[in-house]
């Protein structure tokens, strides 16, 4: 080593990946939860009466909250009806596209051996997404807002 050419220290090796099938271990059981649940909800229908309990805001006041119609939504999105399973429930619509996002960034993640994507919103993002729920919820329940509800 010269004083022209000074060389660098080699950096110390970071924690190494462990190997495939363990990387992929818990977002694969966590996709393949999330689609048992999907493929439960696609063969039992929440149209038919008894299979689901009613939401109890709802069955007391008869005001739809933000979740209602979930179900309904789920099992059209099961059948790939996106209409219909917006029509139920825009707001779940768009959080399965969101956790299917997650989902696909988790998986290439865990493949190449970065760490676990991790969601880190700003207060005000989350005061976003509930002021976002809240006037979904208000927005379904006036007569403007028909398309809204389930």
């Amino acid at each position: 080593m010269d004083a022209l050419h000074p060389t660098a220290p080699t950096p110390a090796p970071g924690p190494r990946p462990g190997p495939l099938h363990r990387r992929l271990a818990a977002p694969v059981v966590t996709a393949a939860g999330v689609v048992a649940a999907f493929a439960y909800v696609g063969a039992v229908d929440p149209n038919e009466p008894g299979h689901y309990p009613v939401c109890p805001l709802f069955r007391l006041t008869g005001i739809l909250c933000p979740g209602c119609g979930g179900l309904r939504s789920a099992h059209a999105f099961a059948h790939a009806d996106l209409i219909t399973a917006t029509s139920a429930n825009a707001l779940a619509v768009a959080g399965y596209l969101v956790f299917a996002a997650y989902m696909a960034v988790w998986l290439k993640r865990a493949v190449q051996g970065a760490p676990t994507p991790r969601i880190a919103l700003k207060s005000q993002a989350w005061w976003a997404i509930g002021i976002l729920a809240l006037a979904f919820a208000v927005v379904r329940n006036l007569p403007i807002g028909t398309w809204f509800a389930p």
